[in-house]
C-alpha cells in the first residue's frame, strides 16, 4: 500500500514520520518543503506536487488548516487519483464540504475516509493521538494498520457526519475547558494561592480536565505554546456553533467560547497560540498567571 500525505504543519509532519518510522510506504508534499524533514528523515520520500502524488499512490492523507485549503488540495488532486484509491481526510474540516467533495470522489472511483484526531500536537508526537474515523467500515479495516501506526488508540464511529461532529465536540469542549481553567487560575491567584500549589490541588480533585492538565501547563510558564493556533479555534468554534444550528442544539456555553476566542484573535492575531485566550482575561485584571517549573513546551511524555 502506498500512501501519499498532504500537509506536513504543526500536527501533519508528526502523523507522517509515525508513518514512515512504522514502515508504511510514504511519500510526502507541503508548501514548506523544510517541512517535510522529520518525515524524510523518518524514511519518507518527498514529491514535488500535488498532482505528481495523487499519481503515485494507493491512498492520499491530506492534514490541512482550513476547508478552502482541503478543497484546493483535492480539486488539484482527484483527476490524478486512480479508481480503487482512497482519499483520507485527517483534517478537522467542515462536515458540507467533506461531503461535497467526497461525493466528487466517489463519482471517481475514490473512497473517503474522515480521520481528524484529537489529544494535543504533543501527542502526535508520540504516536499516541487518538483517530475518529468516519465511512465505510471495509475502507476503515484496510487502512486501520496505518491509522493505528500514526495515532494509537482509533475509535470507528460509523459515516463521515458522525466523526466530523464528533471531533468538533471535542474542540468545543477543549476550548469552553480552556477558558474555565484560565479563570479559576486566575480567581486562586488573586486569593493569594500559590499557582503551583493551585495548579497541582485541581489537577487531583474533581474539576481537573485534560485542558488544565496540558495546556495549563504552558499558561503557567508563559509560553502558550500548545502548537495549535488562535485562527485554527476560530475556525473550529465556528463548526460547533454550525452544527449546533444544523442539529437544533442551543449551543449557549459555545457561542459565548467563540465570541472569547474572536476577541482573543482580534487583540493577539490569529497566529497567536489558542492557549493566549487567557491572557485576556490576565490583561483584564493586570495579573500574569505564573509559576515556576513549568515546561515551554509539552514533550511527548506530557500528560
Amino acid at each position: 500500500m502506498r500512501y501519499g500525505f498532504i500537509g506536513l504543519g504543526n500536527l501533519g509532519k508528526h502523523l507522517a514520520a509515525n508513518l514512515a518510522r512504522g514502515g508504511f510506504e510514504l511519500t510526502v508534499f507541503d508548501l514548506n518543503r523544510a517541512a517535510a524533514a522529520a518525515a524524510i528523515a523518518a524514511g519518507a520520500s518527498w514529491c514535488e506536487s500535488v498532482s505528481q502524488l495523487a499519481k503515485s499512490c494507493d491512498a492520499l492523507i491530506t492534514c490541512l488548516p482550513s476547508p478552502a485549503a482541503s478543497s484546493a488540495v483535492m480539486n488539484e488532486a482527484l483527476p490524478c487519483l486512480r479508481p480503487g484509491s482512497a482519499w483520507i481526510e485527517m483534517s478537522t474540516n467542515d462536515f458540507v464540504e467533506v461531503e461535497r467533495i467526497a461525493a466528487r470522489a466517489a463519482a471517481a472511483g475514490v473512497a473517503t475516509l474522515v480521520c481528524p484526531v484529537t489529544g494535543g500536537v504533543h501527542r502526535a508526537a508520540a504516536g499516541d493521538i487518538t483517530v475518529l474515523v468516519g465511512g465505510a467500515q471495509q475502507q476503515y479495516l484496510v487502512h486501520e494498520p496505518a491509522l493505528k501506526t500514526m495515532g494509537g488508540r482509533v475509535i470507528f464511529l460509523g459515516g463521515i457526519e458522525q466523526a466530523a461532529v464528533t471531533k468538533v465536540v471535542t474542540n468545543m469542549l477543549a476550548f469552553i475547558h480552556l477558558i474555565a481553567a484560565g479563570e479559576a487560575l486566575m480567581l486562586c491567584a488573586k486569593a493569594g494561592v500559590d499557582l503551583r500549589t493551585a495548579y497541582d490541588a485541581i489537577a487531583a480533585s474533581s474539576g481537573n480536565s485534560f485542558v488544565h492538565e496540558t495546556e495549563g501547563q504552558v499558561i503557567l510558564n508563559g509560553s502558550y505554546d500548545i502548537g495549535f493556533t488562535m485562527d485554527l479555534a476560530c475556525k473550529d468554534a465556528g463548526f460547533a456553533v454550525e452544527f449546533g444550528r444544523r442539529c437544533g442544539v442551543p449551543l449557549r456555553l459555545a457561542g459565548m467560547m467563540e465570541q472569547i476566542f474572536i476577541e482573543g484573535r482580534a487583540k493577539y492575531g490569529g497566529g497567536a497560540w489558542s492557549s493566549m485566550i487567557v491572557k485576556l482575561l490576565e490583561d483584564t485584571v493586570d495579573t500574569p498567571l505564573r509559576a515556576p517549573g513549568f515546561p515551554a513546551k509539552l514533550g511527548p511524555g506530557d500528560v
